[in-house]
């Protein structure tokens, strides 16, 4: 892209930047507040808020843009010259000024000119295919060392920004996710600047070029970037306070059995003293036990204190397993999510090899 171009878009960029952080994020943020929603809603719901605003925002720039050259005369990448020349014929005639009362008929007329002239030479329509408009106007060509420059500086400056907008312990999922949406774009731009055609299938996309494509994608990644940054911070876990939960219910497990087996060490011992008709070494042992009313007087025996050591073991072990399956859930997360990245990557390399 040209300087112009460039410049441009990093200014449209960190408008969208300032946008999606100083309204769209707090918004979010509203939206995932725990307890708001169920978190199936909550996520469901906060994409769809994102990816709408996403759409909304492009959508409206792509339209203050205006249509492309091919857009204009009605034609598409892969139109030949003859059929660029029949479109173009029937434009001037609806559009020139002699036969059109329009106010901006000889405008709307000139415009057509402009793209016709650029889509009949070969030369000119590559150059507008990977630069736009803006390459026309400066005469711009395909430099391997200014591309690597410019791509250089974009990705660094986005990069840098990422990087510390996320960090932080909650955010290492959004930094992840981040980083990688910034070197997938990177991928797909030096892929489709580089290529000698376009990569993109003309019939899913008939008139969008290179240069289109790559605004876009620039267009996008703030909106991308702050979604993850409100995504990673409401799915973030706390893998070390799982693990304190764990411990700590392993040491209250531990301190349920001791507490259990002196009961019973106690029991065995009144029990063994009453055999012996020990009464002074009895009463020194029950003076430790607490105090039961009758109905409980089955815990006071060896199989009642076992049975209540089973119990306890019961619920301190349901503990446990509540702790254990958490973290096994949210390894298992992490790893669908690498996984992911790399059936991304594959899937990108493919359609763009």
């Amino acid at each position: 892209m040209s300087e112009q171009e460039a410049a441009s878009d990093d200014f449209s960029g960190l408008t969208s930047f300032v946008f999606y952080t100083i309204i769209v994020h707090p918004c979010t943020a509203w939206i995932l507040k725990p307890g708001r929603f169920e978190r199936k809603k909550s996520i469901m719901y906060a994409i769809a808020f994102l990816a709408g605003l996403a759409a909304i925002k492009t959508g409206m720039e792509i339209h203050e843009r205006g249509p492309n050259n091919y857009s204009l005369l009605g034609v598409t990448r892969d139109s030949s010259p003859l059929e660029i020349k029949r479109a173009y014929r029937k434009l001037s005639v609806q559009l020139h000024p002699d036969k059109n009362d329009a106010p901006d008929a000889a405008d709307q007329f000139h415009i057509v000119n402009q793209a016709y002239d650029v889509l009949m030479d070969l030369e000119l329509r590559e150059v507008y295919n990977k630069f736009g408009k803006e390459g026309i106007d400066q005469n711009k060509r395909y430099s391997e060392t200014q591309f690597l420059m410019e791509a250089g500086i974009f990705y660094v400056s986005w990069g840098v920004m990422a990087f510390l907008l996320t960090m932080g312990k909650k955010s290492g999922s959004a930094r992840d996710w981040t980083l990688t949406g910034l070197i997938v774009m990177l991928v797909v731009e030096v892929m489709v600047m580089t290529s000698l055609t376009n990569p993109l299938p003309s019939s899913i996309f008939p008139t969008l070029t290179e240069a289109d494509l790559v605004r876009m994608l620039h267009s996008l990644f703030p909106a991308f970037m702050n979604g993850c940054r409100s995504m990673g911070a409401y799915m973030y876990v706390d893998l070390d306070a799982q693990l304190r939960q764990l411990l700590l219910a392993l040491q209250e497990q531990n301190q349920d059995i001791l507490l259990v087996l002196r009961d019973v060490q106690i029991g065995v011992q009144n029990v063994q003293a009453g055999g012996g008709g020990g009464g002074p070494r009895l009463a020194a042992s029950t003076s430790d036990m607490p105090v039961m009313t009758a109905g409980s007087s089955q815990s006071a025996t060896a199989t009642g204190k076992l049975k209540e050591l089973q119990a306890r073991l019961h619920h301190s072990n349901g503990t446990v397993a509540q702790a254990v399956t958490s973290l096994k859930q949210e390894q298992k997360s992490s790893g669908i999510g690498f996984y992911g990245m790399i059936l991304g990557y594959i899937v990108i390399s493919y359609l763009f090899s």
